[in-house]
C-alpha cells in the first residue's frame, strides 16, 4: 500500500477484527481498524491498539532448545530438535502405543493454521486423543446442539428484533462482529431490544433494555424459569415446531411443571421480570441468543445450554435472518457424531466423555498421572499453555512434570515451555501467514488469510508450524516419495486435483496426512510465498462442493472443481478477508444434520436434571462468597500478550468486591486482601464496586504470568485464577470447569 499500511487482524479474541498497520522497524507503530474487511468494516475496539507487546514481547522464544539433566536449557539446531523428538516420539509409541501421545491446542484465537498440520502428525503416530481451550467452554453447547439439531447454531444479531446475550458481555469480550457498534444500535432502536442475563452490571447489561441479574450459579433455574413460563403462558411457536421439530410433548411435559415463582425467587429476580422477559422474546419476529462463558463455566452448564437453546427454537427463532442458524464453517470447530452411528467416546484412564473430539480438560492431569497402561505419556502442546490456564495449576504441573516427553511449539516462553523437554519457536502471528477458523457469522460469512507484516527478529531461528509438523512427519518415516504429486502441482492445479485426489483414495496412509502432503506438494506453487494456505485448497474444494450455491452468491463463479478453484483464488488474492458464502432463505433449516432433517427437542437426561432441580445451590459457611475466576475486562485477553505493560488500566488485577461485603470485612478500594478457596489462597487489591452483587466477587483472566523485567528476573503481576480452581469440580456431562462459580472466602491482609 502507497501509505505504508500493511492489512492483519486483531488476534485477541473470536472476532478477528481486521487491522491495518504501519511498521517501524520492528515495531508495530500504528494500528488501525481496516475498513476493507468484509466483516469488521474499520471497526476496532481498544485492546489492539497495543499488540506491539505482543509482537516484541521481552519472553519472544528465538530458537529451539532442549532441556538439560539438571532442569536448565540448552540451544540446539532445528536438525538436532526435530530428529531427537521424532525419536522419542516413535520409542514411546513402539513402547506404549501411540494412543499415549496427546495433542493439546492447535492455535490461539488468531492462529489456527499451523493446526490444521498438527492433525496430520497425530494421525501418523496413531495417536487418538486430544483436546484444547474449547473444551474448558463449548463441549457442553457442542453436546447439546448435536443432539438437538446435529449442527452447530450462532445468532445473527445484525438483523434481529430481540438480542440476548446469556452470561455473556460482548462489549469487553466480543465474539460477535463490530460488537459495540451492534450493541449500540440495538440499544437505540425503540423498535428492537437488548437482554442481558448476568449477575454482574456489565458494560453490556448497563445499556441493555432488561437485565436480569441471578445470584451467581442459579442460571439454570431462572433459564427454567423462562423456558417454563413460554410453555405455561402458551407463547411458543406450535404450528412451526409440528413442521420442523419432533419432541414436544416430552419437553412440554416437563417445562409445565417448573415452579416459576419459586425458581424465580431462587435466581433472586422478580417473577414479573422474568414473565415480561419471556413475552418479549415470544413476541419477537426474530430473536438472537449468545450463551458464553457465565453459563458455560458454572454449575449446570450443560443443562444451561440446553434451556438457552430451548428459549430461541420454542419460540420459533432457528434457521432464519436475525435468528440462531448453523453457519457455513470453511473447516467446522464441532465435528457432531451423535446422529452418525458413532455413539459416545470416552477418555481411555478416567472415562470422561469426548464432545467433537475433544478430551475434558479437567481430566487431563488424572489421565496423566493414574497408573494405567493407556494413560498419556507425551504432549504436544501448541500455542497454549495448560499450566496456567487450565483449573488446578498446581495438579497441572505435578502432570506435566510427570510425562515421559513434553514438546511445546510456541512463540514465548510461556509457563507450559519452562516445563517442556524441547521447546520449538515459532514466528509470531505478524511474521507469518496465518488465519483463523472461527468463521461463525450468518447469514454471510468471511474468510481473512492474512499476510505477514514484519520479518522474524534478526538472528532468529524459527520455522511456521506446517513446517515443523512436516518435518516431523518426515523424520518418523510418515511421508513417501512424493515426485509424482510435485510434478503433477508443476502442471497446474487441474492436473494437481486430479492426481491429488486420486493418490489419497488409493493410499489411506498418504490420506491421513493429506495436509502435510498438500505443504509439501502445492505449497511452493503457490503465489506470494504462501505455502501454509495448502491445507486451505482442500478446505476451499469441501465448502464448494458441500454449499456451491451460498458459494456462488458470494460472487464467487464457477461449477465442480472450478468453483472450489476460484474460491481458493478470492481467499488467496483477498489481504483483507473476502465473503465465501452467502445464505438464502431456508438454506439454515435445510442444514439440520438430524437424519429426519427436523430438529430433535427432547434430551431425556437433561429433561430429568431440569425435572430435579431442587431448591438451589448448595452453600457452604466456610467459603461464602462465590469467586467468578476470570472476569473478561477492559485490557485483559486471555495471556496471548504476557507483557504486563500493555494494560493500560488495572495493572494488578483487582479483586472486585460488593461495598456492603467489604464494609463487613473492613475492607477498602486498594487494600490487599486474601482469596482463599478449596484449592488454594492468592493476594489481590481490592475494588468495591456495586456492579457485583453481594456475595460475589471476581478476577480477571488473563493475569498471574511470570514475565521478565528489565534485569530479567521473572515478575508475578495479578493473581493466577487456576490456583484457586478444582479439576474435580466440572460439569458431569461435558466435563466442563466451574470457573465462574468458586466457593471463596475473602480476609483483609493487615
Amino acid at each position: 500500500m502507497g501509505d505504508g499500511w500493511r492489512p492483519t487482524a486483531c488476534v485477541l479474541c473470536a472476532s478477528n477484527c481486521g487491522l491495518e498497520v504501519q511498521v517501524e522497524g520492528r515495531r508495530l507503530a500504528r494500528i488501525r481498524g481496516d475498513k476493507r474487511h468484509p466483516g469488521s468494516k474499520g471497526y476496532t475496539c481498544e485492546k489492539p491498539l497495543r499488540l506491539d507487546h505482543y509482537q516484541n514481547g521481552a519472553d519472544r522464544l528465538i530458537h529451539p532448545l532442549r532441556r538439560r539433566a539438571d532442569g536448565t536449557f540448552e540451544r540446539v539446531d532445528w536438525d538436532t530438535a526435530i530428529a531427537e523428538v521424532a525419536e522419542r516420539l516413535l520409542a514411546i509409541r513402539e513402547a506404549a502405543g501411540g494412543e499415549t501421545i496427546f495433542y493439546f491446542g492447535g492455535g490461539g484465537q488468531g492462529n489456527h493454521l499451523g493446526g490444521s498440520y498438527g492433525g496430520a502428525l497425530m494421525r501418523a503416530l496413531g495417536a487418538r486423543y486430544r483436546s484444547n481451550p474449547l473444551a474448558q467452554e463449548k463441549t457442553g453447547l457442542f453436546w447439546v446442539n448435536d443432539r438437538m439439531f446435529g449442527d452447530y447454531a450462532t445468532g445473527d444479531f445484525e438483523h434481529c428484533e430481540v438480542a440476548l446475550f446469556i452470561g455473556k458481555n460482548p462489549w469487553q469480550s466480543h465474539g460477535i462482529p463490530r460488537a459495540r457498534p451492534t450493541l449500540r444500535q440495538i440499544s437505540r432502536d425503540p423498535s428492537r431490544c437488548l437482554i442481558v442475563i448476568d449477575p454482574r452490571r456489565t458494560e453490556t447489561a448497563e445499556i441493555a433494555d432488561i437485565h436480569l441479574a441471578p445470584r451467581p450459579g442459579t442460571d439454570a433455574w431462572l433459564l427454567a424459569a423462562l423456558a417454563g413460563t413460554l410453555v405455561q403462558e402458551d407463547l411458543i411457536a406450535r404450528d412451526w415446531l409440528a413442521e420442523h421439530a419432533v419432541g414436544l410433548d416430552e419437553v412440554t411435559a416437563v417445562l409445565g411443571k417448573v415452579p416459576i415463582a419459586r425458581y424465580a425467587e431462587i435466581a433472586g429476580v422478580p417473577e414479573e421480570l422474568v414473565r415480561r422477559t419471556a413475552r418479549r422474546i415470544a413476541a419477537a419476529e426474530s430473536v438472537a441468543v449468545h450463551e458464553d462463558l457465565g453459563v458455560q463455566m458454572t454449575l449446570h452448564s450443560t443443562v444451561n445450554s440446553y434451556l438457552d437453546t430451548l428459549i430461541y427454537v420454542l419460540t420459533g427463532n432457528f434457521g432464519r435472518v436475525g435468528t440462531n442458524t448453523p453457519p457455513i464453517m470453511l473447516a467446522p470447530l464441532h465435528n457432531p457424531s451423535h446422529w452418525r452411528g458413532k455413539g459416545d467416546r470416552f477418555s481411555p484412564v478416567v472415562g470422561a466423555r469426548i464432545i467433537s473430539g475433544l478430551v475434558p480438560c479437567n481430566v487431563i492431569a488424572d489421565e496423566i498421572l493414574t497408573d494405567h497402561p493407556a494413560r498419556y505419556r507425551v504432549m504436544i502442546v501448541e500455542s497454549s499453555n495448560p499450566a496456567h490456564s487450565l483449573a488446578d495449576s498446581p495438579r497441572m504441573r505435578e502432570a506435566l512434570r510427570a510425562l515421559d516427553l513434553l514438546v511445546v511449539i510456541d512463540v514465548a516462553m510461556t509457563e507450559t515451555a519452562r516445563l517442556a523437554d524441547y521447546v520449538l519457536p515459532a514466528p509470531s502471528q505478524f511474521e507469518k501467514w496465518e488465519a483463523t477458523f472461527f468463521n461463525l457469522e450468518a447469514p454471510a460469512n468471511h474468510f481473512h488469510l492474512r499476510r505477514p507484516v514484519l520479518d522474524p527478529p534478526p538472528g532468529s531461528d524459527l520455522l511456521p508450524e506446517p513446517e515443523i509438523y512436516a518435518r516431523l512427519c518426515e523424520a518418523i518415516g510418515a511421508v513417501p516419495d512424493l515426485t509424482p504429486l510435485r510434478e503433477a502441482a508443476a502442471q497446474g492445479r487441474a492436473a494437481f486435483a486430479q492426481a491429488f485426489f486420486q493418490a489419497i483414495t488409493a493410499d489411506q496412509a498418504l490420506a491421513r496426512i493429506a495436509p502435510v502432503v498438500l505443504y509439501r506438494t502445492l505449497g511452493p506453487t503457490l503465489p506470494h510465498g504462501a505455502a501454509a494456505a495448502a491445507s486451505l485448497w482442500a478446505l476451499a474444494h469441501r465448502v464448494a462442493a458441500k454449499h456451491p450455491d451460498a458459494v456462488r452468491r458470494a460472487g464467487i463463479p464457477g461449477e465442480g472443481l472450478e468453483l472450489g478453484e476460484n474460491l481458493f483464488d478470492a481467499i488467496l488474492d483477498s489481504p483483507n478477508g473476502v465473503v465465501y458464502a452467502v445464505d438464502a432463505p431456508g438454506d439454515g433449516l435445510r442444514r439440520v444434520g438430524t437424519p429426519d432433517g427436523r430438529i430433535h427437542l427432547a434430551i431425556p437426561e437433561l429433561l430429568a436434571e431440569i425435572a430435579a432441580l431442587g431448591d438451589g445451590p448448595p452453600a457452604d459457611p466456610a467459603y461464602p462468597f462465590v469467586l467468578s475466576a476470570g472476569e473478561r475486562r477492559a485490557f485483559t485477553a486471555n495471556t496471548i500478550i504476557r507483557d504486563p505493560a500493555w494494560r493500560r488500566r488495572d495493572a494488578s488485577g483487582v479483586l472486585r468486591i460488593n461495598p456492603k461485603d467489604a464494609a463487613d470485612l473492613g475492607i477498602a478500594t486498594g487494600d490487599t486482601v486474601r482469596v482463599t478457596t478449596r484449592r488454594g489462597s492468592v493476594h489481590a487489591v481490592a475494588e468495591l464496586t456495586d456492579t457485583v452483587r453481594p456475595g460475589h466477587i471476581t478476577l480477571p483472566n488473563g493475569l498471574g504470568l511470570h514475565y521478565p523485567d528489565a534485569s530479567g528476573d521473572l515478575v508475578l503481576t495479578g493473581a493466577p485464577p487456576n490456583e484457586l480452581t478444582r479439576a474435580e469440580d466440572r460439569d458431569p456431562y461435558a466435563g466442563t470447569p466451574w470457573h465462574k462459580h468458586v466457593p471463596a472466602r475473602v480476609e483483609a491482609v493487615r
